[in-house]
Order: structure tokens, then sequence, then C-alpha cells
């Protein structure tokens, strides 16, 4: 969870870490962004290399994978030339890793420390919020289940509040 210590650059990278197929992976066109150099010049790097980066380091998405990004993200723009020729290639946080291998400048080694630290943040963060979920629904089972109590108590006091109804046969004294 985000608190002071967590530093302001961690949470813009973790915000960029996305799951797709089960792996929190950030894509090429993030990754070049941080590197601040064009997606095409970082796959290019990545293809010069490839046997760096097998398929747990780096994968290339699907068609319906990239079209529900996209949609998710809406970030295509209208026009020719406006959008990718080629399907994104998202990277685990080995892959990132082992970028800094290929990428040599110290931009790219400072952007990828944070990057590593973001996804150890998130490693820590995220049981942390399962748990936080776990006990809210606890909270919401226990409140039901005296919501019904509380109200059957309710009920039976009012019942012995309210005068009897006069239209309504006595029995007994």
């Amino acid at each position: 969870m985000p608190d002071e210590n967590t530093p302001a650059l961690t949470l813009s990278i973790a915000q960029r870490i996305c799951e797709i197929r089960g792996q929190r992976v950030m894509l090429d066109t993030d990754l070049a962004r941080m590197y601040d150099v064009a997606a095409k010049v970082l796959n290019q790097a990545v293809k010069r290399n490839v046997e760096r980066f097998p398929e747990d380091f780096m994968f290339q998405l699907t068609s319906e994978e990239a079209d529900s990004l996209r949609s998710q993200i809406v970030t295509l723009k209208n026009g020719r030339g406006q959008h990718r020729k080629y399907l994104p290639y998202a990277f685990t946080e080995q892959g990132v890793a082992m970028l800094s291998s290929i990428l040599r400048s110290s931009r790219a080694i400072q952007v990828n420390i944070a990057i590593i630290r973001a996804f150890v943040w998130m490693r820590q963060a995220v049981p942390a919020y399962n748990e936080l979920a776990s006990k809210m629904a606890e909270i919401e089972d226990t409140v039901g289940k005296h919501d019904a109590v509380i109200g059957g108590i309710i009920e039976t006091l009012n019942e012995l509040i309210l005068p009897p109804d006069k239209n309504k046969r006595r029995i007994g004294f």
C-alpha cells in the first residue's frame, strides 16, 4: 500500500505495470518512453540480442490482447500512420532487468533500478491489498449476519412495546 515512504516514481512506474497471461509485465512503448528512446529502437536492440530474452522474459502480445489493452487505455489515434504496425512486446521483471545489459546509457541504468523497485514494491503491496480485501469481506459477512439478528430483536421489541391490536380477539386472562 502506498505510504509516505513510497517514492512517487515507484508509484508512477507501478501504474504502468499490467497483468497479461498471469504475469506482471511492462509494455515496450512504456519502457521506451521511460528510457527516452523510440519503441522501434528498443525493439531493434532486443531483436539484436534475442538470445537474452526467452519467453519468460519477454513475449509478443496477440492481436486480441493488444486490442483489449488498447480499449482499456484508449491510446489509439485516428488517421493514417497514427498507430502501431506491429504487435507490442511485454517484458517481465526479468526481461526488464535484462534490458539493462543491452541498453547501456546512464539513464537506462537509473530507469531499470526504478522499475525493479516498482516490481518489488508491487510484490509486497499486493498481498497487503488482498489481506485488506479479505478482512473487508469478513466484516461485510459479519455485518450481514448481525443485521438479521438485530432486525429480529427490533421486531420482537416493537411487538412488546406497541399496544395490542383491539380488534384481535384475546385468549386467556
